[in-house]
Formats: structure tokens, sequence, C-alpha cells
């Protein structure tokens, strides 16, 4: 494990936000949902590309507050434009579980 120190961790932009929108994403090679990600007034909504499919239904993450990275650059995956990541944790067999706030939060938050 590389150390960083406290002024690198600072520069990671963790933010907390609302998924708003789930859509398909058939033309991606691993299975994945496109979402929409309100962060709030100030920052906005963002797009992003999450490969959660096998624990999260689109139901289960509508309205779902999550944690992700804001301040990487976009990224293109396949013909879509990936403006956050969200955060997560991979389990032994490949799912993802995500990194959530316990509790409701105002969406842009950051972490500290």
């Amino acid at each position: 494990m590389k150390e960083i120190n406290w002024q690198a961790f600072e520069q990671v932009e963790l933010r907390t936000g609302t998924i708003i929108e789930v859509h398909a994403f058939p033309e991606a090679r691993q299975a994945a949902w496109k979402l929409l990600i309100d962060f709030g007034g100030t920052i906005g909504t963002r797009k992003s590309s999450a490969q959660i499919t096998d624990l999260y239904s689109k139901k289960d993450l509508l309205g779902k507050q999550i944690i992700a990275v804001i301040n990487f650059p976009p990224k293109q995956i396949g013909p879509f434009m990936s403006e956050c990541l969200v955060t997560g944790f991979s389990r032994q067999d490949g799912s993802v579980v995500l990194a959530v706030p316990d509790k409701t939060i105002t969406n842009g938050l950051k972490i500290s």
C-alpha cells in the first residue's frame, strides 16, 4: 500500500449525491447502469457508468444517496461520457457493494 499525505487526500473531491435517473447500458462490455446523479446546486448533476448490476436493480438505485469522486477528468466508456466515479467495494465474486452514507445528508457535501 502506498502512503499519501493529508494534502494529497484533500485534493480528492469525494461528494455525496442522489441517483435521479437509471438507464440500461447495453453497449457496455460488462453489465452496467448509466446513472444521473444530483450533487446539489453548486455542483449540479453528473453522469456515471457503474458496474453494479449484480446487486442493484433500477428500483434499488433510484433515490439512493452515494459517494462519488467528482474531480477526475471525464472518461469515455463506449458511447457514454462518464463524469464522476461512483465508489464501492469489490467482493470476492466480483460484485460491487456501493459506498453510501448511513444517514440522509445534503447532496454535494465533501468527505472530511
